[in-house]
């Protein structure tokens, strides 16, 4: 006969498994409001690898207080390894962010990292070996076809004239290079969470980045360093964005410690809906409609996605 011991911790591991949702919703909040603060900075004139540097140095304090409480944990043999694959990818992709977010409209580059959950649904599989249900793949799908409608009205020049539109964006394109390499990021992630915990994880790769940011950032951003501080310094620009990335990458290594990495990244791509709002209500950008339909298709594939995806 089982235990009522035994039934209790059923039930409370079932709830700590059906938190992964809220948690990458506040995720998604968290990253959609630092993009969108972050492109308030860049309109500025500030320079992107500084801005991306002084982001993440302000996050310091926090990390290292983070890393100081949690205890290290047996890490694995492949930890290292993996950390160091991973690191000039996810360098790569932050330089390509923060290029986009100076380069186009909010709204026609965030979304594009919808196309981070459709290349999930094999990279997981190649290194991790975890399996995606029919309907979860349909609702990851779902989500990426919105991105078509993102330049929707150039569809009376023809049906491709979407996709051209596109390639015309350079912020777009750059967008399109973060999304296929946060598709291995997040899978290696993943893999470096399991082989060692998901709040040292979140401390110490942040402060990883950093230092591999450093010398490019204080060489790019070089003849801007004077200028940090200050009532329009980028140190008081970049601070709030500072707080919602922190709050980003707690809550996703949280999530991402709790359910499927590719469901986890599919969720987390509300925020692309929400970077559609904060674009038109911050910078006045046009074309919401059209957008927001695009962002309609996503969040019914995460619907989907939440109801029959696990």
């Amino acid at each position: 006969m089982v235990s009522d011991d035994y039934h209790c911790f059923s039930k409370k591991l079932g709830v700590i498994q059906i938190l992964w949702f809220p948690v990458t919703l506040l995720c998604a909040f968290s990253l959609s409001t630092s993009d969108a603060l972050t492109k308030k900075a860049l309109a500025a004139r500030h320079n992107e690898y500084l801005t991306a540097w002084v982001r993440l140095l302000l996050m310091l304090p926090f990390l290292i207080a983070l890393l100081l409480y949690v205890p290290v944990p047996q890490l694995a043999p492949e930890f290292v390894p993996t950390i160091l694959i991973s690191l000039p990818l996810e360098l790569l992709a932050l330089i390509l962010y923060f290029k986009a977010l100076k380069l186009s409209p909010l709204s026609l580059t965030v979304p594009f990292l919808a196309l981070t959950p459709v290349l999930l649904m094999v990279v997981p599989y190649l290194l991790l070996g975890e399996t995606i249900s029919l309907m979860g793949g349909v609702g990851i799908i779902l989500i990426a076809a919105g991105s078509y409608t993102l330049k929707l009205h150039s569809l009376k020049s023809g049906l491709l004239e979407p996709f051209r539109a596109i390639l015309r964006e350079r912020g777009s394109l750059c967008m399109i290079g973060v999304a296929v390499l946060y598709s291995f990021t997040a899978t290696l992630g993943k893999k470096a969470i399991t082989c060692s915990s998901p709040l040292f994880y979140a401390g110490l790769y942040p402060i990883l980045l950093f230092l591999c940011l450093t010398p490019l950032a204080l060489w790019k951003g070089r003849h801007e360093l004077k200028h940090l501080g200050g009532q329009q310094g980028l140190l008081r620009a970049t601070m709030l964005p500072s707080l919602f990335s922190l709050g980003d990458t707690l809550f996703g290594v949280i999530a991402l410690s709790l359910t499927n990495v590719a469901y986890m990244i599919a969720v987390k791509r509300l925020s692309l809906l929400m970077g559609i709002v904060y674009g038109h209500f911050l910078f006045r950008e046009e074309g919401v409609r059209e957008r927001l339909v695009g962002g309609g298709l996503m969040v019914a594939g995460v619907v989907l996605i939440v109801i029959k995806g696990r």
